[in-house]
């Protein structure tokens, strides 16, 4: 009777993890199909088409605009993993903008090696400078880490500005492409949007990974993340690492795109404020967010720009409707619509 009695509630815990695993894998199915796959690869189609264009006419301040954009998309990206899926701040991260900026910049100027091919190699080197900062820096949190990441921008300032090797505060010209003006953009463009579409799908991987799951967990509570056993400090660090290897990515080719390499190009606040602005705006810690919020902000700028001119009106404009925008998704675009299950199909790229 004992037997027979463990059998029958050995095949009911079976049946229960059975009906538990097909659940799983209905929902699984359900999330994926919700997801939009086909989105952004059309988007990328179009992307990697749009320069035809020139065959028709001058379209190279379109080229700009996509190629900007990319950029900023690509940086944000990388600052999401920190920022959105860790939860920690860092309005320093243009530090690596100007390490990848510089070290394939003089590279290219000394050895003629183009900064499109010594990316990886700026991202590698970020990689490992981020990985000591945050060594030492994500020790603290809240705002004294924020606050640290403020100070690693005024002391690369003043390094730069005095290193004569680099040319200093006037920095080192360099040597611009020979192809036509019509497609002299042509390099830099496919190089951004390759680093962007790179950088979304890195993220995507990222947050879906066990590394990913753990950070979103730092995000939600540090404490209790390192009751559960998470290696926190470990993760932080690789965390900030790996943000700082997109955008020193994007800092070695911006180098070579506007033909010189300067301290007020890279070691402004303004670069890092964006990246922050553009993963709120877009939704922090999602995919789709940091792409999203690229999008806008480039777009205000230049609308504002255009009809208010270079003055402090644009950035006030562009301000009033950011404050605007967020009162009504405090998520970000991306996060309220999801919160409020009013997110298009087109959008869900989590």
């Amino acid at each position: 009777m004992t037997v027979a009695t463990k059998s029958d509630a050995s095949e009911g815990v079976s049946a229960v993890l059975e009906a538990r695993k097909a659940y799983n894998i209905k929902l699984a199915a359900s999330a994926d199909k919700a997801r939009s796959i086909w989105f952004p690869l059309v988007l990328m189609a179009v992307l990697l088409a749009l320069p035809a264009l020139q065959f028709v006419g001058n379209y190279n301040y379109v080229l700009h605009l996509v190629l900007f954009t990319a950029c900023y998309a690509a940086m944000a990206s990388g600052w999401n993993i920190l920022g959105g899926f860790t939860g920690y701040i860092s309005l320093g991260h243009n530090v690596f903008f100007a390490i990848g900026g510089y070290f394939a910049g003089m590279i290219f100027a000394r050895y003629g090696v183009s900064t499109i091919l010594m990316a990886p190699m700026a991202g590698i080197l970020c990689a490992a400078v981020g990985y000591l900062i945050g060594s030492i820096t994500l020790k603290t949190r809240g705002p004294s880490f924020i606050i640290s990441s403020l100070a690693l921008v005024m002391i690369a300032r003043i390094l730069f500005d005095h290193w004569t090797f680099v040319g200093g505060a006037n920095g080192v010209a360099l040597k611009a492409n020979d192809l036509p003006v019509l497609w002299s953009k042509l390099p830099y463009y496919y190089a951004f949007v390759i680093l962007a579409a790179f950088s979304v799908w890195a993220s995507y991987r990222i947050k879906h990974s066990k590394f990913g799951l753990g950070l979103r967990a730092i995000s939600k509570d540090e404490i209790k993340a390192e009751s559960a056993g998470i290696d926190t400090r470990t993760y932080k660090v690789l965390a900030f690492a790996i943000s700082a290897a997109f955008v020193g990515m994007a800092g070695a080719v911006w180098g070579e795109y506007l033909t010189y390499i300067r301290p007020n190009i890279f070691l402004v606040i303004l670069v890092s404020v964006n990246l922050v602005l553009m993963c709120i705006l877009g939704g922090k810690g999602t995919i789709a967010g940091p792409v999203i919020g690229a999008i806008l902000i480039t777009a205000f700028n230049e609308v504002f720009v255009a009809t208010l001119g270079a003055s402090e009106l644009n950035i006030l404009a562009t301000g009033v409707l950011m404050v605007v925008v967020l009162l009504f998704f405090p998520l970000g675009i991306v996060g309220t619509l999801a919160r409020n299950h009013r997110l298009p199909r087109i959008l869900n790229w989590d």
